[in-house]
């Protein structure tokens, strides 16, 4: 039973009581009394119980709700240590390619500088002996001509030798 209804019918007894003249007392049935009280007896264990079992489910929840928060910021913790690990490892590696990408960059172009100033020492070089060997060959025409008589047979391009060339040999030293 209610404790609340118990107090409720206990009120409701003092004051269907009796009050006799000029005192504060009231009489009531003591049987009655007697019966609620017995009754608040019971009751009172069984709605301190009640409260308890309340006040236990109650703890019971703040305590799971406390160890699911406590869980959750362990986690967020976990999760912002790895992102945070992530990004300097992440960060790290950028870096890391700049600068392997920047040395490469720097490395071709000094291949391609060496490159070219070989490929021009060969080139003049080429064009050094081709000269040379153009000069011999003009020479040897003039020299052909010259001896053989063939006039109309002039060679390509200029007759005058290249300045490496040697001169061809006169014709008049030698009598045939």
């Amino acid at each position: 039973m209610d404790i609340l209804h118990l107090i409720d019918r206990l009120e409701a007894l003092l004051n269907e009581g009796t009050h006799p003249p000029f005192t504060k007392r009231v009489l009531i049935d003591d049987q009655r009394a007697w019966e609620l009280i017995d009754q608040m007896r019971i009751a009172i264990p069984e709605e301190v119980k009640k409260a308890k079992r309340i006040n236990q489910e109650r703890d019971r929840i703040i305590a799971q709700a406390n160890e699911e928060a406590a869980r959750l910021v362990d986690l967020a913790k976990d999760q912002v240590e790895q992102l945070a690990g992530e990004h300097a490892v992440a960060k790290t590696a950028q870096t890391r390619a700049s600068t392997i990408i920047e040395r490469a960059q720097r490395e071709a172009e000094a291949l391609k500088a060496d490159a070219d100033e070989y490929v021009a020492k060969v080139l003049s070089q080429l064009d050094g002996d081709l000269s040379k060997t153009l000069g011999v060959v003009r020479n040897g025409l003039l020299k052909l001509q010259s001896e053989h008589g063939y006039l109309d047979a002039e060679p390509s391009g200029s007759t005058e030798p290249s300045a490496g060339a040697a001169a061809p040999e006169s014709t008049t030293s030698r009598v045939s």
